[in-house]
């Protein structure tokens, strides 16, 4: 059973602030279903694209998911088509290991 989606962002909102790095919503989704779509970056700058899926060897995990081009329009246009995921930004040198501890459960 996986926790809903509001309680593992603001699991993972609270840990990236509270380690020194940035994290804020984009766009709120659906707090008990929403996915969860990430947009990190290590130093604030050169900006992936993360979000839980299922990976080759058949478990979940997190999925890069960065665009050739601009970062921004691709989150964008995959919200206009899913209004119930969220979009978080986190800026660390440890946003992706948070990210993975946090929303992904199994």
């Amino acid at each position: 059973m996986t926790l809903p989606a509001g309680i593992l962002v603001s699991a993972l909102l609270r840990r990236m602030n509270d380690t020194g790095g940035f994290a804020a919503v984009l766009a709120k989704g659906d707090a008990q279903a929403g996915s969860i779509l990430l947009v990190t970056s290590a130093t604030g700058t050169e900006y992936r694209i993360l979000e839980r899926g299922i990976g080759p060897d058949g478990r979940t995990g997190l999925i890069d998911s960065t665009p050739l081009d601009d970062v921004t329009a691709y989150w964008e246009r995959r919200r206009r088509s899913d209004p119930d995921m969220w979009v978080l930004e986190l800026v660390g040198a440890d946003a992706e290991r948070f990210a993975a501890e946090t929303i992904i459960t199994d």
